[in-house]
């Protein structure tokens, strides 16, 4: 059985192991922190050669996740030295060309603002009109996956909804609204419930094929999306369709209630950013319609067992444990040198060790 507090410790041990083995500074420039692309690191990835924008978005993330679960001065001061290294690395600004890259970071600074209390409001400002810019009325609206291309994916759509609930403004609030509903047209399979990727857009605006691949993190911010709106009004609407998801989720992409793996480098991210998303529905649901326990049960179940499993199924290196990216299988260390892998467990980690200091039941058989 697991104990109360131990999720916490486990979740811990994995940051503490990031933290060793993949914190170092952007070009020895002081009060700088990035996040290595690989352990053991080669050459390039210790002077951040490929920079990852959107896993670096993902360890603020987890860092944030750190800092709610023991606040401390040192965690505070490396929040605010990666933020200022996605900025120095990034050279020209807060924003690049992929839409989701700059949701993610954008998510990953309001929160940082709104839990660290270090507020960046020009990046915040900047990722808004970017994502703002993004909408356009090909095939039927929607936010592009990168500028000047021919493809609309959830993976944008996703995380720019979810920020755009939360700038909680009214034009912005409209727009997250007309985001998920485009998504729920046009990218929900009306079979299994689950969110395919993406479609291409021909230059006159119709859609000329849809990419039906299954992608975890697809389902993640889709859930997250809905049950940010469903804080807004029109709960019933949204939340029947985050059960929707969830269920779907159970049945489809899980192995015994454990979320199944993506494989490594941006897919090592996947099912962590899916269980980040159950964690904060299985929360939020009993709040806002009592009626759905049995949704936000199922929710809370897939993230403790997939907690359970990932840590289980560690190996041991140095400076820590390392995860792979198949939470239901042994860990291998060549399947591990991905930051993506690592995060996504720490991830997951945070996300049960969130549902363990709310009080809800993370209990194993």
């Amino acid at each position: 059985m697991v104990i109360a507090k131990l999720l916490a410790a486990r979740a811990g041990v994995a940051e503490r192991a990031v933290y060793s083995r993949h914190l170092r500074r952007v070009w020895g420039v002081p009060g700088t922190l990035l996040g290595a692309g690989a352990w053991p690191p080669l050459f390039k990835d210790k002077i951040h050669t490929s920079f990852n924008y959107w896993w670096q978005a993902h360890l603020l993330d987890c860092m944030v996740d750190g800092y709610l679960r023991s606040p401390s001065e040192l965690r505070r001061r490396a929040i605010g030295r990666l933020v200022r290294g996605i900025r120095v690395r990034n050279v020209l600004g807060w924003t690049n060309d992929f839409y989701d890259d700059v949701a993610w970071l954008g998510l990953a600074l309001q929160r940082v603002q709104r839990d660290v209390g270090i507020a960046k409001p020009k990046a915040v400002n900047a990722i808004a009109e970017r994502l703002r810019d993004g909408w356009t009325d090909h095939a039927g609206g929607g936010i592009w996956w990168k500028r000047d291309d021919d493809f609309k994916n959830v993976p944008a759509n996703g995380p720019a909804a979810i920020f755009l609930a939360r700038q909680n403004e009214r034009a912005d609030l409209s727009r997250a609204r007309s985001i998920v509903d485009w998504v729920e047209e046009h990218l929900v399979d009306p079979g299994s419930g689950l969110a395919w990727d993406g479609l291409h857009v021909h230059p006159n605006g119709e859609i000329r094929e849809y990419e039906k691949n299954i992608y975890t993190y697809c389902q993640g911010v889709l859930i997250g999306a809905c049950v940010e709106l469903a804080k807004h009004g029109q709960t019933g609407k949204w939340l029947d369709k985050a059960a929707r998801t969830i269920t779907a989720v159970h049945d489809d992409l899980a192995t015994n209630g454990v979320i199944k793996g993506q494989g490594g480098g941006d897919g090592g991210l996947f099912g962590g950013i899916l269980t980040r998303y159950l964690a904060q529905a299985a929360l939020a649901i009993p709040d806002l319609d009592p009626d759905r326990h049995e949704t936000a049960d199922l929710a809370r179940e897939l993230v403790v067992r997939s907690a359970e499993a990932a840590w289980l199924n560690r190996t041991v290196a140095i400076s820590g444990p390392l995860f792979g990216p198949e939470w239901t299988e042994q860990a291998r260390e060549e399947e591990g040198r991905d930051l993506s892998v690592q995060l996504g467990a720490w991830m997951c980690l945070e996300a049960a060790a969130l549902l363990e200091r709310s009080g809800l039941d993370v209990a194993t058989a």
